[in-house]
């Protein structure tokens, strides 16, 4: 299972996106769970990216929600640590 690193700004995000909307809250709980288990699950449709954000990665959280994170390991226990840096509508994250 990897763990996952949420930034201030996907904090941030997160709490704008959702505004008190349960159910789009509950989904995203339940991907991040999903991410930690299986990222590459093909219900995520994780992908690369290219241009300025060359380097990271997307998945999907439904219709209109995209997740950037990158894949890093941890300095200390040299396992692969997922850091979530945005989460919002795709026009809104690219």
């Amino acid at each position: 299972m990897r763990k996952l690193i949420l930034t201030s700004r996907f904090k941030r995000s997160l709490r704008k996106y959702i505004k008190g909307d349960q159910h789009l809250k509950q989904q995203i709980e339940d991907t991040l769970i999903q991410m930690e288990l299986d990222l590459f699950s093909i219900n995520l449709a994780t992908h690369r990216l290219k241009g300025e954000f060359e380097g990271l990665r997307a998945y999907s959280c439904g219709y209109d929600c995209r997740i950037i994170f990158s894949i890093e390991k941890d300095d200390e226990t040299g396992e692969e640590v997922l850091v979530l840096l945005n989460i919002g509508s795709h026009d809104d994250v690219y």
